[in-house]
């Protein structure tokens, strides 16, 4: 077995007797601007479309259908399979690329249709936002790469995309 180690891993400190992620909120600060983060580990931003983190203890919500971890070092808890899920290795780095992100992103508009899908990183606020925000595009839910950012940080936490590279790729998006 691989040990994964996450240098840009952030500490969440979340409330361990809570194991639903819509109620257990993180009590974190940003490792990209120091910023504070209060939100719950899992939030809903569009139809079928759920974005958020993972801490060891936290019991996917039944309702869930299909998962996409960018963080393969933690992992939800199951009271019943999933219908499908994917790991990818995605770093909260400046120097991350981004050439996965659309194809991801497809992914998770092609599960959408069929369901309930939950897009995750360590804390939801980086890596699961790119993928989040070009599924927005390519769904034309969203006109523009800032459209997706205000959505996101509006419904999810105002740190959404503090790590600047990606809040600079995002906001050169634009609609499919």
């Amino acid at each position: 077995m691989t040990t994964y180690i996450d240098p840009t891993a952030y500490r969440l400190g979340g409330d361990p007797a809570l194991t639903d992620p819509r109620e257990r909120r993180m009590n974190a600060v940003t490792n990209h601007g120091f910023r504070p983060v209060r939100a719950p580990f899992m939030t809903q931003i569009s139809e079928n479309l759920w974005h958020g983190g993972v801490e060891a203890g936290l019991v996917l919500p039944d309702f869930i259908e299909f998962k996409l971890s960018l963080y393969p070092r933690e992992d939800y808890a199951l009271t019943k399979p999933l219908k499908e899920s994917r790991t990818v290795l995605m770093y909260d780095s400046l120097d991350q690329t981004f050439e996965q992100v659309a194809e991801l992103a497809e992914w998770v508009n092609a599960k959408r249709k069929l369901g309930q899908v939950f897009v995750h990183c360590q804390a939801g606020l980086n890596r699961s936002s790119l993928v989040v925000a070009k599924a927005l595009l390519l769904a034309g839910e969203v006109d523009t790469g800032q459209e997706a950012i205000d959505l996101i940080r509006a419904r999810r936490d105002a740190a959404c995309l503090c790590n600047s590279a990606f809040e600079a790729w995002v906001r050169g998006q634009e609609r499919a």
